[in-house]
């Protein structure tokens, strides 16, 4: 068990217990008080999901649960691989309601609008704070279901000027089941939409590393459903591609896509399209949406630690001391890390700065998906004189 971090009014806690029963107890051991009012946690792919559901259900009755599995977790330790970390809301700070969407191809305007309402209604109820200017809202959806972009921008048309980010959930880098937990149970091809009303001060982020390459490289022929690009310039996508990362084909691997992504321009802001694979025929499949037609530019790495302190700053300069950061940072961020040696050195920011969260195969801010981002809230402290 991993001590416990609390910080009123949210405490925070990890495990990395692998038995189920185990883990969820550490949990709950760490987290329960009497103003508990809801629960969100990141875990490993790696553990029996059928049994921690269950787990989860039984060590916190009666109290909202809620959470996604990653591609690697944020602890209150910094960063941690096959665990499971959680964030306990205290009711006195924090009003919070959850949604689940169970079918993402079928979820309309209709729908999102409703469960917007239903949300928001539980906030009016409960009478903490204005709902304007005092609340967010997280998505966690599933990471394979490439069902993101559609998903996303149906609900922020209902938010409105609710600001929002969110993650993709993962599988510990094996790319085949990702699965968010709703009600006691996990599940696929669904998400979660957490809306959080709060008397205290919070700035909803995003931000990335990236820097514009000189080489742009035009989508000639795509599948958008299927997220792959099967031409680059009119000639097949993986040649292209490696051409401009500055490899051959044969060394197009996850470092390279980590370190040379691509990313398409909109106004004056470049958003990243990573690459998942590279298939057999020489097509590149993305974790983002591609269309034929659009303009990639190829994107190399800035200092990518300079650049999340820089962006926390700012935060905690409108905020003040965090009290908590809520945190969703894209896997290849953290493979970036690894490769070049500052791994440690990012996960010891990580504590500093009170973050929480996981990796991701994929990043959402007001109605965005994107990649290799570190998407995120920090929420400040309470003043000294609150009760």
């Amino acid at each position: 068990m991993l001590p416990v971090t609390s910080v009123a009014p949210v405490r925070v806690a990890s495990s990395d217990a692998r038995d189920p029963q185990l883990a969820a107890t550490s949990l709950a051991s760490q987290l329960y008080h009497p103003d508990l009012a809801c629960v969100l946690f990141f875990c490993s792919a790696e553990y029996d999901l059928a049994r921690l559901g269950i787990a989860l259900e039984h060590v916190f009755p009666e109290i909202q649960v809620t959470g996604c599995t990653s591609a690697g977790e944020i602890t209150p330790k910094g960063y941690g691989r096959g665990c499971i970390t959680a964030i306990g809301f205290d009711r006195r700070y924090f009003s919070v309601d959850c949604a689940l969407i169970g079918e993402l191809e079928q979820f309309s305007l209709q729908d999102a609008q409703s469960l917007v309402d239903n949300l928001l209604a539980t906030f009016r109820e409960a009478s903490l704070a204005p709902v304007k200017g005092h609340t967010f809202a997280i998505t966690l959806l599933d990471g394979l279901s490439s069902r993101e972009e559609l998903v996303l921008t149906t609900l922020n048309a209902a938010l409105g000027s609710i600001p929002h980010f969110g993650g993709s959930a993962g599988d510990d880098e094996r790319l085949a089941n990702t699965h968010v937990y709703f009600q006691g149970a996990f599940h696929t091809n669904a998400a979660i939409v957490l809306m959080v009303n709060t008397s205290l001060d919070f700035r909803v982020f995003s931000t990335h590393h990236m820097l514009e390459g000189d080489d742009k490289l035009v989508v000639t022929r795509a599948d958008s459903e299927q997220r792959t690009v099967y031409e680059l310039n009119a000639e097949p996508a993986a040649e292209a591609y490696a051409r401009a990362a500055g490899v051959t084909v044969a060394e197009l691997d996850r470092k390279v896509f980590a370190l040379r992504p691509m990313a398409v321009r909109i106004g004056d802001q470049y958003f990243v399209r990573s690459v998942q694979r590279v298939n057999a025929d020489g097509s590149l499949t993305f974790y983002c949406a591609v269309e034929t037609g659009i303009v990639l530019t190829a994107m190399r790495p800035g200092p990518l630690l300079a650049n999340l302190r820089e962006q926390l700053a700012l935060a905690e300069e409108e905020v003040g001391p965090p009290l908590l950061t809520i945190g969703c940072d894209c896997f290849l961020r953290r493979l970036e890390a690894e490769y070049s040696g500052f791994v440690q050195e990012t996960s010891d920011f990580l504590v500093e700065h009170r973050v929480i969260g996981f990796n991701t195969y994929g990043e959402q801010f007001d109605g965005m998906h994107i990649n290799q981002t570190f998407t995120g809230v920090v929420i400040g402290q309470p003043p000294a004189n609150h009760e």
